[in-house]
């Protein structure tokens, strides 16, 4: 964890956010094209009122994540100190509607240095085309360098590997494979 994000975050609970909004100013401040009511912040406790568990579901399948989950889930994340879930809010309408995760792994390698993976990374149907997907992967991109990982790596379709090549993403020469194993649970909730 750095020292930013181990200091106490000020919040009522409903604010509460996952890591310190400040390590997104600068990166803001980058992100010129940002539109007036759109507003790019942590995941906060809120946001399950603000529609994020929906967004996901536009993604991937999520199931039925009530709020007590949402809240452990929430925590446990925040406790670990290597979830860093970015959220795009259209204020005028208090939604949630772009979301992408960083994931830092400690590593012994390069110096004890940290390797970034994105996760998750999600536009509202209803506001795509407007560029909010180069914005959130972005600002990923940018916390990523900003907590000094040595890498950011990622896994995509096929018919998004151009999206991410356009934002400076690329296969790497004899390491151009991405290998997974799937485990199907009764009930896929962690009890960790």
């Amino acid at each position: 964890m750095t020292e930013v994000s181990q200091r106490k975050i000020p919040g009522d609970g409903q604010n509460e956010y996952l890591f310190d909004p400040r390590l997104l100013e600068r990166i803001a401040d980058r992100n010129r094209e940002v539109n007036d009511g759109i507003w790019i912040r942590p995941l906060s406790v809120g946001d399950y009122e603000r529609g994020f568990i929906q967004l996901l579901g536009q993604l991937t399948q999520v199931g039925d994540i009530t709020r007590e989950q949402f809240v452990d889930r929430f925590k446990k994340m925040k406790t670990s100190g290597d979830y860093y879930v970015v959220v795009v809010e259209d204020r005028n309408t208090g939604k949630v509607i772009a979301s992408a995760t960083l994931l830092t792994e400690q590593k012994f390698i390069h110096d004890c240095s940290l390797r970034g993976r994105l996760e998750d990374v999600v536009v509202n149907d209803h506001y795509r085309g407007k560029s909010l997907g180069q914005l959130i992967v972005r600002t990923i991109s940018l916390l990523s360098q900003r907590l000094r990982c040595y890498k950011l790596s990622l896994d995509c379709r096929d018919k998004l590997i151009d999206f991410y090549v356009k934002l400076g993403f690329s296969k790497e020469p004899n390491n151009g494979n991405s290998l997974n194993v799937r485990f199907e649970y009764e009930n896929p909730m962690s009890n960790l």
